[in-house]
């Protein structure tokens, strides 16, 4: 069985220079399923303004959307291991193809202890202050990832990426982003208060609309905008969800067989949204009706390993999902799920809320 002593969102770096997420929490006996992040400049590069990264002495380049899963296929297919109950590769690293671990939750204390820090970590430090004056949390509630993680930050230019250990620790998180950014005097802002992270922008999804997604997005309240008065910056702010040590389970041994059965297009009702908020979001769910695809009565629930779609949907909510149909089989018996993840069909996927007016 994997040793879960790292999680999601702590980050894998290999002797080549590629830099992985660990990608959820549940993983085959010999390494870590991940998702590819970033590679230095002697192996990738990419045209897309956003994805450069420096830390002075060394380039990378953030992959996107699905670019990380094509590029590891095509050219470093070492990094692709067995996922036995799929029956096929997935991204992944081996215990021993790993360099370096660096956790968030070890890095973000190394950041604020420093005697020095730039206008970036300073703001970090301010919307800190602000979250745990206000709920009595500890530090170690949080972590960084993203390019804080890895040192490759700009000081003038990167966002605030911060992760929040723990569903009931999100959900007081939450609770205060909501009335913060109710609160024009405190600083923070949400992200999504209009269309602005998506206007202009190339829209490859087939079945959700920039307006449509605009409006999951504000009601998740973890994306915001902090008003830096001392840098005069708007600086993106995200609280990434990620579990506590003490809510992971791996169910890889528990899992025989999973198997591809078609396309689905379905209307669902939500059952059970606590495990939406971290990677994959899962929903369990009650079939309503199957508008096309094979007609299965058992689907169980609804298995999202894109972000675009984490913490999407809400108990009792009637959604409106496409993606693929699969069977499970575990040592309990079996159920169907409908699955979103990386794959050809890529942008035909969606999971959203059915009755927007």
């Amino acid at each position: 069985m994997a040793s879960l002593d790292i999680r999601d969102r702590d980050g894998v770096i290999t002797r080549e220079g590629l830099i992985f997420r660990v990608f959820g929490y549940t993983h085959p006996p010999n390494g870590y399923i991940c998702d590819a992040e970033y590679a230095s400049s002697e192996l990738f590069k990419s045209e897309n303004p956003k994805a450069f990264r420096s830390d002075g002495k060394h380039v990378f380049y953030k992959f996107y959307e699905d670019e990380g899963w094509k590029f590891i296929q095509k050219n470093f297919p070492q990094y692709l291991i067995p996922h036995e109950p799929l029956g096929k590769k997935v991204i992944g690293v081996k215990f021993s193809d790993i360099a370096v671990i660096r956790k968030p939750d070890e890095v973000i204390k190394r950041l604020l202890e420093l005697e020095f820090k730039d206008g970036l970590l300073r703001a970090m430090q301010a919307v800190l202050e602000l979250v745990i004056r206000n709920l009595g949390l500890q530090l170690n509630v949080f972590g960084v990832f993203g390019s804080l993680l890895h040192g490759f930050y700009h000081p003038s230019f990167s966002d605030i990426d911060l992760i929040v250990y723990g569903r009931s620790n999100l959900v007081q998180v939450r609770s205060l982003l909501q009335e913060l950014y109710s609160d024009k005097s405190s600083g923070l802002s949400n992200e999504f208060e209009d269309d602005g992270p998506v206007r202009g922008k190339v829209w490859r999804f087939k079945n959700i609309s920039p307006k449509e997604f605009v409006w999951h997005q504000k009601r998740k309240l973890i994306y915001g905008v902090f008003n830096d008065t001392a840098s005069k910056r708007l600086i993106k702010v995200e609280f990434e969800p990620v579990r506590a040590w003490n809510e992971i389970h791996n169910e890889y041994h528990e899992i025989l067989r999973i198997t591809w059965q078609g396309w689905v297009k379905a209307f669902m009702r939500i059952e059970d949204d606590s495990e939406g908020p971290f990677m994959p979001s899962i929903y369990y769910v009650k079939p309503v009706e199957i508008v096309d695809g094979p007609k299965v009565d058992d689907i169980k629930r609804v298995v999202s390993y894109l972000e675009e779609f984490r913490m999407q949907a809400w108990k009792d909510e009637l959604i409106y999902v496409e993606g693929n149909l699969e069977k499970v089989e575990t040592k309990k018996g079996s159920f169907h799920q409908i699955t979103l993840t990386y794959g050809p069909r890529y942008y035909e996927q969606v999971l959203k809320v059915a009755n927007l007016a």
